[in-house]
């Protein structure tokens, strides 16, 4: 991934409606959503929640399919991944493996992290 591409993309979440989507889009999967449900889930304006995603589309974070009358829309998640890659590619010197361990349900000292909220961030 190129270093444009991850400014792209960082800057089309830095927006909390942004991520909120983003964040419910990836619940559901390869399901996906349609802009009026996604709307509705989050209590927002429809026309607020298509420029939203319009912008997302456009950094590459959701994928849209049309269905008929409406637009279907995941999470681009092969990109995001990518993302992530690209931000710990160089980790300890090219090795990830030796900064943390990756067994599932490990995590880094409690002290370390800051309080996971299970709620979503404002608007």
């Amino acid at each position: 991934m190129e270093k444009h591409t991850a400014t792209k993309l960082f800057e089309s979440l830095s927006s909390g409606v942004r991520l909120d989507i983003y964040r419910l889009l990836v619940k559901c999967g390869q399901d996906g959503m349609v802009a009026g449900q996604i709307a509705a889930t989050l209590d927002l304006p429809p026309n607020n929640v298509s420029f939203h995603l319009k912008g997302m589309n456009h950094a590459g974070l959701v994928t849209v399919e049309q269905e008929g009358r409406f637009q279907r829309y995941r999470a681009n998640l092969p990109q995001m991944l990518e993302l992530i890659a690209y931000l710990t590619e160089e980790c300890c010197a090219g090795h990830p493996e030796q900064c943390f361990d990756q067994t599932p349900g490990a995590c880094c000292p409690e002290a370390a992290l800051p309080p996971i909220s299970t709620t979503p961030s404002e608007s």
